[in-house]
């Protein structure tokens, strides 16, 4: 039967505030260049009287997938916490004005929408500091069950594994999705995400909770706490799972019990900005494979918009994917 969305994302609702900065500001504000820091709403209103002139998008790595696809074509849809509040408002906002399915209610009290800084230096290397606020609220109530249902794909952010009840509301879309003949994907988020949690996702691959695994090298290696990427490959291959795992310039790695198919990565002009590269390349890949792409193609579909995220600030598409991906040939007749 076919389904009324192709993907449904449940994660952080993150209003992403950007700036170009230098090194001497990050000295200057004890931030470890690279990383990514949690902080408390004092610390988030300082960091923006003291940023230089930033730049307002709508982020969250679950809904940067979201966008991304929908850039793409694909029929999508977000779950996600705000509050009624401004950035609530701009969160709501831009995803709706891109087409995606959005009706979360948002908080009326407690903490305000989140907020990430992300700090970019001339080297294309990002620094951010994060306020989690709302996002962390999310609930089991908040999971629209006909939503799930109507969806192909229902792709989780290992960044919100950390709350008790947005844990128990993952859980349930989980289940919703598998009973109405949905297919779940997670994505790994960060390797500091993998240490707290190694052994709950280990369990949700091995009992078939999870269909498709999202990761980059470096997560996959703290999954399996192996420093060999080859063993922690062969591990992988053992699970009963489809896996993309990225490795930057050398290209991605597409893992299921039966074969190991390597794309190379998608060639780029000028490495401006890393933040999103995996988001956008789970989004390329989700909407090639929901619209019958084989692994290959879905890998390039992911590549290219990896590729394009990369090159610009931010972490949401400036082109538009789907032209791109048609001057590519990367579209099948279902996404032309």
């Amino acid at each position: 039967m076919q389904k009324m969305f192709d993907i449904v994302g449940l994660g952080n609702a993150i209003v992403d505030i950007l700036a170009q900065t230098d090194d001497d500001f990050l000295l200057r504000e004890k931030l470890h260049k690279g990383s990514m820091a949690l902080i408390d709403e004092p610390r988030a209103h300082y960091l923006y009287k003291s940023m230089g002139p930033v730049k307002l998008v709508s982020g969250g790595s679950a809904a940067n997938t979201i966008v991304g696809a929908a850039s793409l074509g694909a029929k999508t849809a977000f779950v996600g916490k705000v509050k009624e509040d401004e950035l609530g408002q701009i969160f709501s906002h831009d995803l709706k004005s891109m087409g995606i399915h959005f009706s979360t209610i948002p908080a009326n009290a407690g903490s305000a929408t989140a907020r990430c800084f992300v700090l970019v230096t001339p080297d294309g290397e990002r620094t951010m500091n994060t306020y989690l606020g709302a996002s962390q609220t999310l609930s089991p109530d908040d999971v629209d069950e006909s939503l799930i249902s109507q969806s192909t794909i229902t792709y989780l952010e290992g960044y919100l594994w950390d709350p008790p009840e947005a844990k128990k509301a993952f859980l349930k879309a989980t289940e919703v999705a598998h009973q109405s003949g949905g297919q779940v994907a997670l994505t790994l988020s960060d390797t500091f995400c993998v240490d707290r949690y190694r052994d709950e996702f280990l369990e949700l691959l091995k009992t078939n909770k999870i269909d498709i695994l999202f990761a980059n090298q470096h997560e996959l290696k703290s999954l399996f706490l192996t420093s060999d990427f080859d063993i922690a490959v062969t591990m992988l291959q053992e699970l009963p799972v489809l896996a993309a795992v990225t490795r930057s310039e050398h290209g991605v790695m597409v893992v299921d019990r039966n074969a190991i198919l390597s794309v190379p990565a998608y060639p780029v002009d000028r490495l401006v900005d890393t933040t999103g590269a995996g988001d956008l390349f789970a989004a390329g890949f989700l909407t090639g494979f929901t619209r019958g792409s084989d692994h290959a193609n879905s890998a390039r579909l992911g590549a290219m918009a990896a590729a394009e995220v990369i090159q610009h600030i931010g972490a949401r598409p400036e082109s538009d994917l789907k032209i791109m991906a048609n001057e590519n040939g990367l579209l099948t007749s279902e996404l032309a």
